[in-house]
């Protein structure tokens, strides 16, 4: 395995979550008999670069397929977040009317509506068809394609560069990065900001969030390799802030190498400070990952068992990507965990991929009234927790399975 960043080959053990279906591929009812495809779920760290990375067995396509299911709207509280976004962004880079937002993996319009709102010129880029023609019901300009160097260059080329690209949890997604970065460098105009969400390594390893790991994430990103990444392809890290989201996230600020004036903040390098402080630096902090997870995974395992043993019927929310990871790393099947809910059309009275664990309406969580439900989109517990405050009429608790096995009161 050769390190997709800078080549290497000294690579060094990270997460082996054996093997698994793409956690975005969702079976069908009348499909529930025809085998699926499960690729090797295998994340190694580059020595070099410390870029963590997936070992790749399939293409792009076979994870961001035309019937993609996620669909960004259908968080209240991630709604509110790309709100604040929009507002904060225009403030501070002082966006107008004659502005141009560009956003790569625009999803289903959920961020772009409140440029559009707001009067602000903006285009989305998105691959997946499903997403793409909800984003364009929305009236927003969609060009579904996958996003890289060629693709910039040809919108620059057409005058149609960039005063702000957003890239919130993207760059995890992409399996050339290195040619995905260069795109941003060709599209930004000379004085343009690039800024990137996504999941920061540091809160993964230290919160035990190992059900982050999934086929459509190639990468496990910390600042100290995405600086290293963006510096090879014409990029410059000038400002970092964190985020509560997913578990714990970076927003990084960039800009082009060679025009860009943007003066670089002190929250760059003391980013980097705490991570080395960290031990990212060194091999260990990478290879003690893996049996963090197998506590995880057994903790949820024997909570499933005791649970029926006892008699308490357990149900799920959130038909999560994430939590398709824990239910296929654990092998539960219907028979520890009967049905998930959730509240996107898409996914309802499909099965989850692997556990083939059947995707319910609200309506059968109100009548069957489980005495514990288990929240598998960790991440937005705060948000079902006020959603399902209900189950407390009939005794119902809330339960997480990371960091650890938790009960709530």
């Amino acid at each position: 395995m050769k390190c997709r960043h800078c080549g290497s080959t000294h690579m060094v053990p990270f997460l082996d979550l054996g093997t698994a279906p793409p956690s975005n591929s969702y079976v069908r009812t009348d499909e529930r008999h025809m085998p699926e495809l499960w690729y090797p779920l295998v994340i190694r760290t580059c020595a070099e670069c410390r870029l963590v990375q997936t070992e790749d067995f399939a293409d792009r396509e076979t994870f961001f397929s035309s019937s993609y299911a996620y669909f960004s709207s259908f968080s209240t509280s991630w709604l509110k977040h790309a709100e604040r976004y929009v507002a904060d962004m225009q403030t501070r880079f002082g966006l107008t009317s004659s502005s141009m937002i560009v956003e790569i993996a625009a999803n289903d319009g959920y961020l772009l509506q409140y440029a559009k709102a707001r009067g602000i010129g903006c285009l989305g880029i998105e691959p997946t068809a499903s997403t793409a023609a909800a984003a364009r019901e929305k009236g927003i300009e969609i060009i579904e394609e996958f996003f890289g160097a060629e693709l910039g260059e040809k919108l620059a080329a057409e005058g149609r560069s960039a005063d702000l690209m957003a890239a919130n949890n993207v760059l995890a997604h992409v399996p050339d990065i290195n040619d995905f970065v260069a795109g941003f460098a060709r599209l930004l105009k000379a004085n343009g900001v690039a800024a990137f969400e996504f999941p920061h390594l540091l809160n993964m390893v230290r919160e035990a969030q190992f059900d982050t790991a999934y086929h459509e994430h190639y990468s496990y990103l910390s600042l100290t390799a995405v600086k290293r990444v963006f510096e090879a392809n014409g990029l410059s890290v000038f400002d970092v802030e964190t985020t509560p989201w997913h578990g714990g996230s970076l927003r990084v600020f960039a800009q082009r190498s060679d025009t860009g004036t943007h003066a670089v903040t002190p929250a760059v390098a003391e980013t980097l400070a705490a991570e080395q402080a960290a031990g990212m630096l060194e091999d260990a902090f990478y290879t003690n990952f893996q049996d963090a997870a197998q506590t995880v995974r057994d903790g949820f395992l024997s909570f499933l068992i005791e649970s029926r043993r006892a008699g308490l019927k357990v149900a799920a929310y959130g038909a999560a990507a994430k939590g398709n990871t824990l239910l296929n790393f654990a092998g539960v099947k219907p028979d520890l965990l009967p049905f998930v809910v959730d509240k996107n059309p898409a996914k309802q009275g499909l099965l989850l991929p692997g556990s083939r664990i059947p995707v319910v309406t609200e309506d059968i969580l109100k009548a069957e009234k489980p005495e514990r439900v288990v929240i598998l989109p960790w991440n937005l517990q705060a948000e079902i927790k006020q959603q399902l405050s209900y189950i407390s009429d009939w005794g119902g608790k809330f339960v997480t399975a990371v960091p650890m096995l938790t009960v709530h009161p």
